[in-house]
């Protein structure tokens, strides 16, 4: 039998495990023990484990914020690709964020690969437009004769955790 992903949001965990810890067999597993089975069974080493691969929470964005973020996503179908390059240059770098998300960290990547990316998650048709916004932005470089490129480690900032984590859901529903 095949195994599909089902994916199961806790809000929260301590509850949770406490009443799990209700219909357990044994009556003797304490509830640190139940939080790092739980943490265990999703594939963690323990429950602190769980807590640190959990990205910060993100800060209440203001109005103009969250507009610029609903800009970003209505550039985006469902599937997370986008359709057309935006007018604003701030709704523009939200959008870069969610390609700079699709570059790999610390590897070398010669234009043919990185246009490979781009053009996966876009159907606009400009990856070249692209391509030359991350370097501009200072999310990727190049070398000078544009034969390497890298992503640039950076922090996202709220706004783009934002665009990235709505963008991500979208992936992954249509998966």
């Amino acid at each position: 039998m095949s195994r599909s992903p089902i994916p199961l949001v806790i809000d929260d965990l301590s509850q949770f495990a406490t009443q799990l810890r209700g219909h357990w067999p044994s009556s003797d597993v304490t509830q640190t023990q139940a939080l790092g089975l739980i943490a265990q069974a999703a594939g963690y080493r323990n429950h602190q484990h769980l807590k640190a691969s959990q990205p910060p929470p993100l800060p209440a964005l203001d109005k103009q914020a969250l507009n610029r973020v609903k800009g970003a996503l209505a550039v985006f179908d469902d599937s997370a690709r986008m359709t057309r390059w935006p007018l604003k240059t701030s709704v523009q770098r939200l959008c870069l964020a969610w390609f700079w998300t699709r570059l790999p960290d610390r590897a070398d990547m010669t234009e043919n690969e990185v246009n490979a990316i781009l053009k996966a998650n876009e159907v606009f048709g400009d990856h070249v437009l692209l391509r030359r916004c991350l370097i501009e932005h200072n999310m990727a470089t190049r070398t000078v004769d544009g034969a390497t490129y890298r992503r640039i480690g950076r922090s996202p900032d709220a706004e783009e955790r934002a665009v990235i984590k709505a963008l991500s859901e979208r992936a992954m529903s249509k998966v």
